[in-house]
């Protein structure tokens, strides 16, 4: 079994990525692996962070070794922590990469690890190409990627990017796991009750923080459409802004949708997950740019399908007519696959065949690709320590 660090956001910062990371270590132990995790002391400027903050009021979750080291703004802590890592020589320096930003303090740390000449250095790649150009990407991102033996892709978009940016690196692809770690799902009435919801109409969900790249305004004119006005329908909104959110509501206002769309633009806790998707018929991710989403994979615990736009990687992870829909890039075939869905009842369908392809999708299989990829690397025997 293998000494495995990684590096990447976790408690006590809180969103999506902690929750991938957390949820993995989980897996890996269940699996015998040594894990821990180091995290962040500092990390994002303010710049880079427009939430209103970037931590959790929870408890620390249970079972897991978190330690708050990597300061990604101080190349004193990067060389610092390098170093501790060389002598501690995991087999596994695994990386959780999304951010440019990221790559001077990853790459630095990964470089001086790995000459004890037994680390093995893997990153998990979320973007290639981000959602969001800066000046300085690609050099920050090729800089961390020379720095790995081997990495993980979660879509094919990703993947050839990846191939592109470093060309025959060894490299494997594996689909981003669907989120189990919410509970199971509830009785709708219950979670429409918690949630003070009126019971007589239904509901659409977009989940997750909120930015120009994920289409909400594409949703907004997609409710206006007239076909859905005559449904007892309404869309809700469950996320924090990251940007300005007046052109949302002045969007929403002259639109006459107020009544029509409910706003729920707070960070939704972990606790709360269940209740939205219980609560809801189908999630809307009509996302302009993309590679892939880990808020469709908790969609499909919840057995709730999606309908996805044709970009990026989200279409390889829904079968068109059968866990949802890929539409083309405007609010007249949202709202087409909206209508569609409704009109010929097909969400007991769709959940059928959720239930079938969530196999495919396990933290298992991911945790296998993982060390699949450890192990062609041919890692030298273990000197002594």
């Amino acid at each position: 079994m293998a000494r495995i660090i990684l590096i990447g956001s976790a408690y006590p910062f809180r969103g999506g990525l902690a929750t991938f990371n957390e949820r993995l270590c989980r897996e890996l132990l269940s699996e015998g692996h040594e894990v821990e995790i180091y995290t962040f002391t500092i990390q994002y400027p303010s710049f880079l962070f427009p939430g209103k903050t970037q931590f959790s009021d929870t408890q620390p979750p249970s079972g897991l070794k978190i330690s708050r080291r990597i300061n990604s703004m101080n190349p004193l802590n990067w060389i610092w922590m390098g170093n501790k890592i060389r002598a501690k020589k995991p087999d596994i320096l695994l990386f959780k990469y999304w951010l440019p930003f990221m790559g001077p303090c990853f790459g630095t740390v990964a470089r001086i690890a790995k000459k004890n000449r037994f680390t093995k250095v893997i990153s998990i790649l979320d973007n290639v190409i981000p959602h969001e150009a800066r000046t300085g990407d690609a050099a920050f991102t090729k800089y961390f990627l020379h720095s790995c033996d081997g990495c993980i892709a979660m879509s094919d978009v990703v993947m050839r990017d990846l191939k592109i940016m470093i060309g025959d690196k060894p490299a494997l692809q594996s689909p981003h796991p669907l989120y189990d770690n919410f509970g199971p799902t509830m009785q709708r009435e219950e979670a429409i009750h918690q949630l003070g919801l009126d019971p007589k109409f239904r509901y659409l969900l977009f989940f997750g923080f909120i930015r120009n790249y994920k289409g909400l305004d594409l949703a907004i004119h997609a409710m206006a459409d007239t076909r859905l006005k005559v449904l007892p329908l309404k869309l809700i909104v469950a996320g924090e802004f990251y940007e300005d959110p007046e052109p949302y509501l002045e969007l929403i206002a002259r639109l006459s949708l107020s009544e029509r769309i409910v706003l729920r633009t707070d960070f939704i806790a972990d606790d709360d997950v269940k209740k939205y998707f219980s609560a809801v018929d189908l999630l809307v991710q009509p996302y302009k740019t993309s590679t892939q989403s880990g808020v469709t994979q908790i969609a499909f615990h919840f057995n709730r399908p999606v309908i996805v736009t044709k970009t990026g990687g989200l279409p390889e992870f829904v079968h068109d007519g059968k866990t949802g829909f890929c539409v083309d890039t405007n609010p007249e075939a949202i709202a087409e696959a909206i209508l569609k869905f409704y009109r010929y009842d097909l969400g007991e369908s769709m959940q059928s065949f959720i239930e079938n392809e969530k196999k495919n999708y396990s933290w298992k299989s991911f945790a296998g690709a993982i060390m699949n990829l450890f192990d062609s690397l041919h890692r030298p025997p273990r000197l002594a320590d």
